[in-house]
């Protein structure tokens, strides 16, 4: 089984940016826990800041892998191209975010992307990547 994690924009502050709504690890570090937690798949992860490495990303796995685990950052509240992305490809997409968008500032109650991903996890810490790996997981066994 192989599942992509994405993160975008801001995401590579993990651990320093905004610790209380972000904690205190990078996320290099909770991928080495995915990856000890999950060991009958193959997790692969990227990083950028770039909206259209996200897409190219997207692109790239988004016919092969079991699954996309996508957090857009900030592209979230902003990106009909990323939105575009997740619906032009076969593999499922869940959009997580660390932070709950929908208790935040006003402009990002509203996620772009979301009526084209699978689900969302939102506001369960970094576990909302735990959580989305666990849904593949069955998802592909069931």
């Amino acid at each position: 089984m192989k599942i992509q994690i994405i993160n975008g924009p801001n995401l590579n502050l993990l651990g320093k940016r905004e610790p209380d709504i972000y904690g205190s690890i990078s996320f290099e570090e909770y991928f080495a826990h995915l990856q000890q937690t999950f060991k009958g798949c193959e997790l692969f992860y990227f990083q950028t800041n770039h909206e259209g490495d996200i897409i190219d990303k997207i692109h790239e796995v988004g016919f092969s892998y079991d699954g996309i685990v996508l957090n857009a950052g900030a592209y979230t509240h902003t990106s009909v191209a990323i939105h575009d992305a997740i619906k032009a490809v076969t593999v499922p997409v869940l959009e997580v975010h660390i932070s709950n968008i929908h208790t935040r500032e006003e402009f990002r109650h509203k996620s772009m992307i979301a009526p084209a991903c699978k689900g969302s996890l939102v506001g369960l810490g970094l576990a909302s990547y735990d959580l989305a790996i666990e849904y593949f997981v069955k998802m592909k066994k069931a």
